[in-house]
């Protein structure tokens, strides 16, 4: 039974200081949105696939899977050449002379991430950056630059650009819809985080129903003469108003 009335009375909070609750979750909302709009950086993606298939000849079947499971397990090695110097620093000269890029190799590596999937030979590398189309020149020159490193480095001849990055209209982050969501439910909870800590503080009594709740009885009520309408009472120019306390 108690619960009951504690939600109720939650319940009754919340509708009495919906105005507040309102403003502060459409403020939230406003603020995420202006945030994401005008305060963040958009960066866009792009994806370039590359296979390297090595050409070694196979006697039967079974040396030939072998030979494909050898291929998948070198990607991580072809990832740690790509996000080597003997790559970036290439891609980077030649993307700063493009792009105007002004970042370090460093900075490179730090765009650039590397997947593929379970077994495939094929194997993804995606750059974001702030322009779109320097991303899509920076993955294609990172795969053109693996192409010609890894002919020298492992002997490898094989190695096909499967699909070419192409720039992307559309930014990845940040993520305007969910910003806007965090922020409408940010306001909501700090509206009700206030409502109900402005009812807790609250100690003034609102009527019979605070003292019921306290266990208290009410003993009567107590009259109470305006201190505007005191002097015309005392010369019979009019009647004090009188209100009446509960006590």
């Amino acid at each position: 039974m108690e619960e009951s009335i504690n939600l109720e009375q939650i319940f009754n909070i919340l509708k009495k200081h919906l105005k507040l609750i309102g403003g502060l979750t459409i403020t939230g909302v406003v603020v995420a949105f202006l945030a994401t709009t005008f305060f963040m950086t958009p960066k866009y993606d792009a994806t370039v696939q590359i296979l390297v298939n090595r050409t070694e000849q196979a006697n039967n079947d079974g040396a030939a899977y072998n030979t494909q499971q050898a291929d998948v397990q070198m990607i991580n090695t072809y990832k740690d050449i790509i996000q080597n110097k003997i790559v970036l620093d290439p891609v980077r000269k030649e993307i700063a002379k493009k792009d105007n890029f002004v970042g370090s190799s460093d900075d490179l590596k730090g765009q650039i991430s590397i997947s593929s999937e379970e077994n495939s030979q094929v194997f993804s590398v995606t750059v974001k950056d702030t322009n779109a189309y320097r991303a899509a020149d920076i993955a294609n020159s990172v795969a053109d630059t693996f192409k010609s490193k890894i002919k020298k480095m492992m002997k490898v001849n094989n190695v096909t650009i499967v699909a070419d990055a192409i720039a992307k209209p559309n930014a990845v982050s940040p993520n305007k819809k969910m910003n806007v969501i965090i922020g409408l439910m940010l306001g909501a909870i700090l509206g009700v985080a206030i409502a109900l800590a402005i009812t807790v503080f609250d100690k003034t009594v609102k009527g019979v129903e605070f003292l019921t709740d306290l266990g208290l009885s009410n003993l009567g009520m107590i009259n109470h003469i305006d201190e505007t309408k005191k002097s015309q009472g005392l010369f019979g120019q009019s009647k004090p108003r009188v209100r009446k306390h509960k006590i």
